[in-house]
């Protein structure tokens, strides 16, 4: 089993033993065996217990027995409690996601701490025969086909090789103790549930169903890896970026096969659902200003492209800038620096940096997002635009429009953030004082 373990880690490039590896060890048999197996494959191991707080006595006597085993084994010890139910329930998510969001998060900064290549984990082979079979139940595409990876960024899973049985009998063989998570038996959640009542089942019809499914993610893996490299190369040719923003070009989507299968994946990173995808595929001939939202992102169809940017705040929002303030990093990052003015100073063409003569600024300033009936007069005008007019001139883009801010003095707009100064802030002769803003992107 060390050499079956040994060979897999190789063939991943998961670990190296010129750098240590931080070990996420609960008690219970799985990750007893995966320290055990590390460490006596000469390994750097640096061991990482969470307390949930959810097992109440139970809790308590896993960190007690991984904390002996660490002084036994003479390794470095990392312990850290968690208030798994509050954190829960001010996300609003499930326990199940709650724990893993703080576990990781933790996990990540012991990497950092311990300037560690990565963290293992005690996942197996079962493991990802339970995942497959509750993305198949949830709705999946082919990623969800392909099991647990062997690695996902700095996480990495050594053990995927091997079965649970083989992990118990590892145990058995070596004589090493274990606790129970007694929570493994109950089937109130999710995972229990597959692993307890629908796997036995399937096994009355297939005993082999678990190897039968583990061979069939290899074969989705080997065809996720051949799809991602064809999205690769789509990406390449439908995607650009402008500013802060991702376009995607609507009639290079449409005169492909499967637009909705590609546009799902093209979407990915911002978190669009399946269903949303489908309502962007069905109005992709409509017309333009139709929004759509994930939880992070919003997409918007503008002419010919789907234009996808962040979630714009509240238009309600306001933010005061003092006079002794020199820079403000949210929600845009702008700095503030007062100068002296003569005949030698070069002013600034750029606009992400603008000289505005300092006697014509009132503090506090105010920065806020443009509202319908906002006015101003552009640099070189002595006359007021409308800010709707002066942004279709500009051929600024709707979603785009939604994140436009505004600084302004007392009640006149004194810069359309990064895109134009107004003219009745311009440097004079009789400029004693400037006030230098720069937007930073």
């Amino acid at each position: 089993m060390l050499q079956k373990i040994n060979n897999y880690i190789a063939t991943h490039h998961l670990l190296d033993k010129e750098q240590a590896v931080v070990i996420g060890v609960s008690g219970g048999a799985d990750s007893t065996a995966l320290l055990h197996i590390l460490h006596t494959l000469g390994y750097q191991c640096i061991i990482a217990h969470c307390n949930f707080k959810l097992r109440k006595e139970e809790s308590e006597r896993d960190e007690e027995f991984v904390r002996t085993m660490a002084l036994e084994m003479k390794l470095p010890y990392e312990s850290v409690h968690f208030e798994t139910k509050q954190y829960a329930s001010s996300k609003k998510i499930s326990i199940e996601m709650a724990a893993r969001e703080l576990r990781y998060n933790w996990f990540n900064r012991l990497i950092t701490k311990y300037n560690a290549q990565a963290v293992a984990v005690a996942h197996h082979a079962d493991d990802s025969v339970e995942t497959i079979l509750m993305n198949l139940v949830r709705g999946t595409g082919i990623r969800g086909l392909s099991g647990i990876p062997p690695r996902n960024d700095n996480v990495i899973r050594p053990l995927l090789c091997c079965t649970r049985k083989e992990i118990e009998d590892y145990l058995v063989k070596n004589n090493l103790e274990h606790v129970d998570d007694s929570t493994n038996f109950q089937n109130e959640y999710q995972r229990n549930k597959f692993r307890n009542q629908v796997i036995p089942l399937l096994e009355e019809i297939n005993p082999s169903v678990k190897i039968t499914l583990s061979e069939t993610a290899r074969r989705f893996e080997s065809y996720k890896n051949i799809f991602d490299k064809y999205i690769g190369n789509i990406k390449n040719e439908l995607i650009s970026h402008e500013n802060n923003f991702i376009r995607i070009d609507i009639e290079k989507l449409k005169s492909l096969t499967e637009i909705q299968t590609l546009l799902f994946e093209l979407l990915l990173p911002y978190k669009f659902s399946a269903a949303t995808v489908e309502n962007i595929v069905d109005n992709l001939d409509d017309i333009s200003g139709k929004r759509f939202y994930s939880d992070t992102h919003e997409l918007i169809k503008d002419r010919n492209y789907l234009i996808i940017g962040s979630r714009s705040r509240n238009e309600t929002e306001e933010y005061r800038i003092n006079i002794n303030d020199s820079e403000i990093l949210s929600p845009v990052h702008i700095t503030f620096t007062i100068k002296n003015y003569d005949n030698e100073f070069i002013i600034s063409k750029n606009q992400l940096c603008i000289h505005a003569d300092m006697d014509e600024v009132e503090f506090p300033l105010t920065l806020r997002k443009w509202r319908t009936g906002d006015s101003f007069y552009p640099f070189g005008m002595n006359h007021p635009k409308k800010l709707s007019d002066f942004m279709i001139d500009e051929k600024i883009n709707l979603l785009e429009k939604n994140n436009i801010w505004l600084l302004v003095s007392a009640d006149k707009i004194m810069w359309v953030v990064g895109k134009r100064m107004d003219n009745r802030f311009k440097i004079s002769d009789k400029t004693k004082k400037i006030l230098e803003i720069r937007y930073k992107i």
